[in-house]
C-alpha cells in the first residue's frame, strides 16, 4: 500500500487541502443568477404526484453551492410547510436518498452526523472517525463540534472518550480538539529534530514510544510535518509511513498513517479511499457518497487528478463501471468531467 505514496514524499510544496478554501478546487461552484424560490418550486413539482423526476432533482442539487442549497431548503419549507429533507426521504430510497440528504445538509452538520453514526450502536466505525479527523482543518473540526454540542448538549471529545481507548484514543482526542498548530513557516532544523525524535522513538529502539508519534503528528503544523516527512526519509532510509506500519498496529496505526497521507496530499488520500470504496465485490457507498459530497466544493478537481495519476483511469470511468441507476447519475454529476 505504501508504494502508491512513495512518489509523494518529495511534494514539499504540494497544495494542502487543509488550507484550501471552499470553491477553489471544487467541481461544484455557486450558480450565477441563482433564484432559490424558482429552484424550490421546480423541486416541489419534481417531487409531487406519482413518481419523482429524479433528473430535475439531480440537476438542481448538483449545480448549486452548499450555501445556495440551504437557501433552497428555506424557500422550499416556506412554500410547502415541509422540509426538503423530509420530502426527499419520502420520495427516494437507499443510497440515492442518502446522497441527496447529504447534498442538502450543511457541511459541518453533515460531518457531525457522520461522526454520530460512526459512534452509534455496537462497535464504533473507526474507519469513518479516522477519515474525518485526519483530513479536516481545525475550523472544520470546531464547526462539527459546535453542531454536536448544539444537538446533544454534550462535548464531542467526551463522547469520543467513552467510545475509544488506549493510544488510539489519545491521538483521536488530540485531533478532535481542533487545535493543530496553524503556522505556515517551516524551520528545517526543527523538522529535522522532530524526524530524529520519531526515528529514536520507533525504528532505533526496542519497542515503540507511541506518545512521541502522537504528540508530533497530531499537534504540529501541516507545513512543518511535510518537511519532517522528508527529513525522516533522509535519516531513516524508510518513509515515515513504512515505519508506522512496521512499528504499530490496529486503529492507532491506521489513524497515524492517515495523518501522514493527509500531510503529504489530502487529495491523494481521498483518491485512495475512493478507489478502495469501489474495489472488489460490493461498493462501500457510504464512504463514496461522503467523500464526493464533502469534497465537492473543496478539492474534488485535485482528487480526480490524483486518482488518474495513481490508477491510470479516470474517477468518472470508475464510478460509471461501479454504480448504477440514480445514485450513479448523481455521483457522476458531482464528479463533473472525465480527466
Amino acid at each position: 500500500m505504501g508504494s502508491l505514496w512513495d512518489d509523494l514524499e518529495s511534494l514539499v510544496d504540494a497544495p494542502s487541502s487543509f488550507s484550501a478554501k471552499s470553491g477553489e478546487r471544487g467541481t461544484i461552484k455557486p450558480k450565477a443568477n441563482f433564484n432559490a424560490e424558482q429552484d424550490a418550486a421546480a423541486l416541489k413539482k419534481a417531487l409531487e404526484g406519482l413518481g419523482t423526476n429524479e433528473k430535475i432533482v439531480i440537476e438542481i442539487l448538483t449545480t448549486r453551492s452548499s450555501a445556495q442549497r440551504q437557501l433552497i431548503c428555506k424557500a422550499y419549507e416556506k412554500a410547502t410547510s415541509r422540509t426538503l429533507v423530509k420530502d426527499l426521504k419520502g420520495d427516494t430510497s437507499g443510497n440515492f436518498e442518502d446522497l441527496l440528504v447529504a447534498l442538502v445538509t450543511p457541511p459541518a452538520e453533515y460531518d457531525c452526523h457522520e461522526v454520530m453514526r460512526a459512534m452509534k450502536g455496537a462497535g464504533t466505525k473507526d474507519k469513518v472517525l479516522i477519515e474525518i479527523f485526519a483530513s479536516r482543518s481545525n475550523q472544520q473540526i470546531k464547526d462539527l463540534s459546535d453542531v454536536y454540542f448544539k444537538e446533544t448538549k454534550k462535548q464531542l471529545t467526551a463522547a469520543l472518550e467513552s467510545e475509544v481507548s488506549g493510544d488510539y484514543s489519545k491521538a483521536l482526542l488530540l485531533l478532535a480538539l481542533g487545535k493543530r498548530d496553524e503556522s505556515t513557516t517551516v524551520d528545517v532544523n526543527k523538522a529535522r529534530e522532530d524526524a530524529k525524535t520519531l526515528y529514536n522513538a520507533g525504528e532505533k529502539k526496542w519497542g515503540t514510544d507511541e506518545s512521541k508519534f502522537i504528540e508530533i503528528l497530531c499537534k504540529k503544523s501541516i507545513p512543518h510535518l511535510r518537511q519532517t516527512v522528508i527529513e525522516y526519509k533522509n535519516i531513516s532510509g524508510k518513509t515515515l509511513q513504512q515505519s508506522i506500519e512496521g512499528e504499530m498496529s490496529g486503529d492507532l496505526e491506521n489513524l497515524l498513517v492517515a495523518v501522514v497521507k493527509c500531510v503529504k496530499s489530502v487529495p491523494g488520500y481521498f483518491a485512495e479511499l475512493l478507489h478502495e470504496s469501489m474495489k472488489g465485490a460490493g461498493t462501500d457507498e457510504s464512504t463514496l457518497n461522503r467523500i464526493m459530497v464533502s469534497r465537492s466544493e473543496i478539492d474534488l478537481l485535485d482528487i480526480r487528478a490524483e486518482f488518474k495519476k495513481l490508477y491510470k483511469h479516470s474517477l468518472l470511468s470508475a464510478i460509471q463501471s461501479d454504480l448504477s441507476g440514480d445514485q450513479c447519475e448523481c455521483v457522476k454529476a458531482i464528479c463533473g468531467g472525465d480527466d
